[in-house]
């Protein structure tokens, strides 16, 4: 499902524990790690979506976590060029996404990687609040940071943790 502008309508998922530190997860087979994420199908609502990919991606269900917030708006990013399939059709440009904080209120041990036959993380740790803006790929960086930003009050009443402004958001947006 392609919408006319060409992105893929998409749910992000912010998972946290109870120290404030967030779930990120290596991608199968490479050195990328992300938060999970994924599709929305036709007919399925952004929080559906999130639960089908938590299920998938993280082998939890909706009674092991809470929900704190979800970002009010889609966050968009583009593909590079040589990420596009230009023989499909639609065209896919990149992804619009709706994203979600949740808590964790399971234990560690409950988490299951290889839940599907085809597993997006093979590994996982728990990383500082505004660690993933330094990791991840850069075409997904100015969405992660907006996202992070809008969510980091439900997290942080008190005020988010200080962030060192490094060149993360250098390849931001074009």
């Amino acid at each position: 499902m392609i919408d006319s502008q060409g992105y893929r309508p998409n749910v992000g998922i912010i998972l946290c524990n109870q120290q404030r530190q967030l779930f990120w997860g290596r991608r199968v087979g490479q050195n990328a790690w992300q938060f999970p994420q994924g599709g929305i199908k036709d007919q399925e609502s952004p929080e559906q979506a999130m639960y089908r990919e938590l299920g998938e991606e993280v082998g939890l269900e909706p009674h092991q976590v809470e929900i704190m917030g979800v970002t009010g708006d889609w966050l968009r990013y583009r593909l590079p060029k040589r990420f596009i399939r230009h023989n499909c059709q639609p065209l896919c440009i990149g992804q619009k996404q709706r994203w979600f904080l949740l808590r964790v209120l399971c234990s560690e041990t409950d988490f299951c990687l290889d839940h599907t036959s085809k597993p997006e993380f093979d590994s996982w740790r728990w990383v500082k609040y505004w660690q993933p803006l330094r990791e991840v790929v850069y075409f997904k960086r100015w969405v992660y940071d907006r996202a992070l930003q809008e969510l980091a009050p439900l997290l942080f009443p008190e005020g988010a943790p200080n962030r060192s402004r490094t060149n993360y958001l250098r390849h931001n947006r074009r």
